[in-house]
This record gives C-alpha cells, structure tokens and sequence, in this order.
C-alpha cells in the first residue's frame, strides 16, 4: 500500500514545476504535461518515487544509520529542523559549511569546541573570565551553535543525505557525490536529477508540499526506529531464555561418553596395569617361527654348544629337524632323553649313531 496518495499530493500542489523556460530535458520522464507556460509533474510517478525514498529511509533508520536532512531555504527551515527533531536526526538549516562531508574532522573539532564552552559555563570557569572574554566567549558560542548547533550529536559521517532544492545546495549533493554518500532529494523540473540517486519528482517551493513530503519520510524513519527499538528489546531477553534452558538441559542425564576400557574382559580387569603391558612377553607360547628354519646355517653352526645345551628342552623339540641335524652331536648328547625321542628318526640317525642303539632309560 503506498505511503501516499494522489489526491493529497494534488491537494498540497506537488505537481506544480517552474516555467517552460527554466526547465531541465532531464526531468522530461516526469513531467506530464505543460500549462500556461508552466510544466505539471507526473503525480503518479511521484507516489512511486516517494514509497521508495521511504523505504531506503526507513531501512537506515532501522539499522541505526544516521540521516542528514539539508534545507537552507526559507519556506522549508522551520518544517525541517521540526520534522528531523521529532525522529532525532541531524540537520542543516544556515549556511551549509564548506567542507562539512569532506572535511569532517575539523567540524567535529568546532563542535567540541562548542562543548567546551558548555563546560565551561556549567563548571564556573566561565565566571572566572573578564568581562572582555566573557563577551567573545559568548559571541563565538552563538555562533557556533546556529551554525553546528543541529549536528552536535552527529560523530561520524551521516549515512545519507536529504536535500530540499539541489540547485540550492549543489555543494552539499557534490561532497556526498564525492565521498559515495546516497542522496535523496526533492527535484524540481528546473534541476538536474544526474547527480541523484533518490529521486522525489516534486515542487520544492512550496511550504505545503514541502511539509507533505516531510511527513510521509519522517514517518518512515519513525517505523524504522520502533523496530530497531523492537529487536533489541527481543536480543536483551533472548539470554534469559537460553539460561532456562541450560537449567533445564542441565537436570538430564547425558550419554556416557565411550571409554578406552568398554572393550576390556573381566578377567583382564583384574589383572593390574603393569602386568598387562607385560603379559604378551610371558604368556605368549615359544613356537618355531618359520623365520628360524631359514637362518642361515653358518650362524647356527657357530652357536656355541653350552648355549645350546641350556636352551629349554621344549624349544629344542620345536625346532626344524635340519637345524638340529647341523648342531653339534655334543649338543644333542646333552640334550635330555625326553627330547631326543621326539625329535624324527632321521635326525637321530645322522647325529649320533651310537645313541640310537643304547637303550632308553626310565
């Protein structure tokens, strides 16, 4: 639904432009018609143009943006300076300050400057002055606040700017231009809408349709404020409610987490640490690793025969017949009797002959 509509543009004499003569080829979209020597502006193209400044104000505002409203014109200071107060935006209502947007710093050192002054008349060093200094003082306060007074709590650069009569204040619309600042502004069918990039086809003399278009904008700001106001209303609760909900989560049992021992037997259990890492070594069965039937022969024939005769008779039993045919016959003399009858016929044949004949003592 638009914010506006025909009737009252129409009413408040939005459509009136200046002379034929004074006119811009650039406004030609929006113009509708010409009458008297006088060109009327397009209404409906008005009332499209209007809702979408709106909503481009309505959105900076709602992202807490800063909006400068620009009008140094006559008929339009006092409904400006009224309407930007009510929604507590900066505005410029005298001369526009050279430098303002370009140079902002040094405007931000005059207007601290200003602030100053405020100290000082409230702390008792302005008391302290002599009557000469009071009165410089007193005339260069003045001076700033009609000057800077309605930008005081501006700190940064504004997020954009709205102007009222750009053939006015083309100095404002050239630093927003060169500083990439979007301007919005009321356009006439004199001016040039290049340098806009909101443009609100509409006759910038008059008070009423100045006041017209003031109200639907500051409207739109006010809406957009409220719901920023709305949203951080909803952020300051939403950690309460994430506190009840740990309190709440906090009563439940959570899953035990899977453990290093879920997969360790009882019998292991109680069995303590140390042992464990040391059972491999003594449990583990000695068997005969293929690895040993291929060792070289020069290594096993050089083993010395009392280290072999101390090996455990339950080794010597395991290992490959063609190792222990190769070993010393001293060795397998020595061997216990249990062993040499179950090492194979063969191998007890080519060690010792003699032993083969003697008779097994029980």
């Amino acid at each position: 639904m638009p914010r506006t509509n025909f009737q009252d543009l129409l009413d408040a004499g939005v459509h009136f432009g200046h002379l034929k003569r004074k006119w811009n080829p650039k406004m030609a979209p929006y113009i509708f018609m010409e009458k008297n020597g006088i060109h009327i502006i397009d209404l409906h193209k008005t009332v499209i143009k209007i809702d979408e400044a709106a909503n481009v104000m309505k959105q900076l505002a709602r992202a807490g943006r800063k909006i400068l409203f620009v009008a140094t014109k006559k008929q339009a200071k006092d409904i400006v300076s009224e309407k930007a107060l009510a929604v507590n935006m900066p505005y410029v209502t005298e001369r526009w300050p050279g430098g303002m947007l370009t140079n902002f710093p040094t405007i931000r050192k005059a207007v601290k400057k200003m602030n100053t002054i405020d100290k000082m008349m409230t702390d008792g060093t302005f008391e302290t002055l002599a009557k000469r200094e009071k009165l410089q003082v007193t005339r260069q306060r003045a001076k700033l606040e009609k000057n800077l007074g309605s930008i005081a709590d501006l700190n940064r650069l504004p997020s954009a700017l709205f102007i009222i009569d750009i053939q006015k204040e083309m100095n404002a619309v050239k630093e927003a231009n060169r500083l990439n600042i979007p301007v919005i502004a009321m356009v006439d069918t004199c001016c040039d809408p290049g340098p806009i990039d909101y443009v609100i086809p509409a006759n910038d003399d008059a008070a009423k349709s100045i006041s017209l278009v003031m109200d639907v904008i500051c409207q739109a700001i006010s809406e957009g404020l409220s719901e920023r106001k709305l949203e951080k209303e909803k952020e300051g609760s939403a950690p309460e409610s994430k506190e009840s909900i740990s309190d709440n989560s906090s009563k439940k049992i959570r899953p035990r987490k899977p453990s290093k021992f879920d997969d360790v037997t009882e019998e292991e259990a109680d069995v303590p640490t140390a042992v464990k890492a040391d059972a491999p070594a003594v449990v583990a069965p000695v068997v005969a690793a293929p690895a040993v039937v291929e060792v070289a022969k020069e290594v096993v024939a050089e083993v010395a025969p009392e280290v072999v005769a101390e090996v455990a008779p339950e080794v010597v039993a395991e290992v490959a017949p063609e190792v222990v045919a190769e070993v010393a016959p001293e060795v397998v003399a020595e061997v216990t009797p249990e062993v040499v009858a179950e090492v194979t016929p063969e191998v007890v044949a080519e060690v010792a002959p003699e032993q083969e004949a003697e008779p097994k003592t029980e």
